[in-house]
């Protein structure tokens, strides 16, 4: 079988195509990566409010405690079932409390370096977080009967944990804290009832079953907080997914793209990819703005182009358009990319009329200083889409049609106008018949060109 070579040309092809294919994937790590770190802060952050929430409710606790028993040390050992050692108490909260200040800590660590804490270091926290309540239901068995330990209110403990577990926003995380909370209790259960069974009593209460139930009770809210914590996981994921991309077509576009415009190109997925496409180009440029800049300070001139480019840029993003790049004194848009219109031609037509009657109305009320513009407009074929490296894209517009649209921008010079546009724009407007200047010749076109003064 004979053996083909390729050529230097198909070759070339392969090795762009492979680079293509490498910086589209870098790109691609690269966006998920920043995503992965995204979602760590958010988490972070959600174990913060966790943490924070679990360090308050013991220091408060304590407090509470402390001045109670110090101003109604009766009513205290009434409404608890018996006399508090204040001591042990504070050793308890004031330890648990300790701990989640520690823990608190930990976590702001992590906030700054961008790191993820450890699953065994989730898991180890929450089987010492999930204990706090089993070491209140041990303390009290001392105070009063084992089995009415299991009925008082540290009990319900247990449930606080387990709800403050979803803002760890991990199902198995959840699971393990009901888990634990159950297999605890029911240890509990089995110690606490050993002698009362086998003295016989059948007090509802005091019976295995009664207390077993209530251990399933804590694993199966376990599973519904699992349940929730992957639904606040899902919920976070799709909001920075949303932000992500919002942000892509921000950067890819510039930030002077309207958010309607930016809200059609997430719903379409538009942008990405290179394609042929037919436009209109628009160019416009500030008159005699050298001169004008000469003679005053830099903040004017800034503060002059910010007011004359918002109202264009407006006036652009209202007719569909987007303001593709600046040029010093003006920008070039496009019409027609990268959302598809069919009425291209006549919302750059309308929008470079709004232009120049924005500006009019401007200069006649004062708000800014005389000023005019030259507009341009011209349709045809160009190719459309993201040119750049990994580290740095934007989407461009390439073809005869933009450099035919800046040579006529300059005719306006010549002709002392403010906007033409060529006869193929004028036809796609849908415009009525108007009279057109005699055939023109563009620099760097052999057939002259018939344009329509609009202004």
């Amino acid at each position: 079988m004979a053996r083909v070579t390729p050529d230097s040309g198909t070759l070339a092809r392969m090795v762009h195509a492979g680079s293509e294919a490498d910086a589209v994937s870098g790109a691609q790590d690269a966006q998920r990566d920043a995503f992965e770190r995204g979602l760590t802060r958010e988490i972070l952050i959600s174990e913060r409010l966790r943490v924070t929430i679990l360090a308050a409710i013991p220091g408060i606790a304590l407090i509470l405690f402390l001045a109670a028993t110090t101003q109604y040390p009766e009513q205290v050992e009434w409404a608890l079932q018996g006399e508090m050692d204040r001591l042990r108490v504070g050793m308890l909260l004031g330890g648990f409390a300790t701990y989640e200040l520690i823990a608190l800590q930990g976590v702001e660590r992590l906030l700054r370096s961008g790191r993820e804490r450890s699953r065994l270091r989730r898991y180890l926290n929450a089987l010492v977080e999930v204990s706090l309540p089993t070491l209140a239901i041990i303390y009290y068995m001392t105070v009063v009967s084992p089995v009415e330990a299991l009925l008082l209110p540290p009990v319900f403990i247990y449930f606080v944990f387990i709800l403050l577990s979803t803002l760890g926003l991990d199902f198995k995380l959840c699971l393990f804290t009901g888990f634990v909370a159950a297999v605890e209790y029911a240890l509990l259960a089995l110690g606490a009832l050993d002698g009362v069974m086998g003295g016989g009593t059948q007090a509802p209460l005091s019976s295995m079953a009664h207390h077993l139930v209530k251990a399933a009770i804590l694993f199966v809210s376990g599973v519904a907080a699992g349940f929730v914590a992957r639904r606040l996981r899902s919920g976070f994921v799709n909001t920075l997914e949303s932000l992500e991309e919002r942000n892509r077509v921000v950067n890819l576009f510039g930030q002077h793209v309207s958010a309607a415009v930016v809200d059609d190109l997430l719903a379409r997925k538009a942008g990405a990819q290179s394609e042929v496409r037919e436009v209109c180009v628009m160019f416009v440029d500030i008159r005699n703005f050298t001169s004008f800049a000469e003679q005053r300070s830099p903040e004017a001139v800034v503060a002059y182009l910010n007011s004359v480019f918002e109202l264009m840029i407006e006036s652009v993003n209202e007719h569909r358009g987007i303001v593709n790049k600046f040029l010093g004194d003006g920008f070039m848009a496009v019409f027609g990319a990268p959302l598809s219109d069919p009425d291209y031609c006549k919302n750059a037509v309308d929008a470079g009329l709004s232009i120049v009657a924005k500006i009019e109305a401007k200069v006649a009320s004062g708000e800014i200083a005389p000023t005019r513009v030259g507009i341009a407009l011209h349709a045809g074929e160009a190719v459309v889409g993201n040119v750049g490296s990994t580290m740095r894209k934007e989407y461009t517009v390439i073809g005869d049609v933009v450099n035919v649209a800046s040579r006529v921008e300059t005719l306006n010079k010549e002709l002392g106008s403010q906007m033409l546009v060529t006869e193929r724009v004028w036809e796609a407007s849908g415009r009525p018949i108007a009279d057109a200047t005699p055939p023109m010749s563009v620099r760097g076109r052999r057939e002259p060109l018939r344009l329509y003064q609009l202004a």
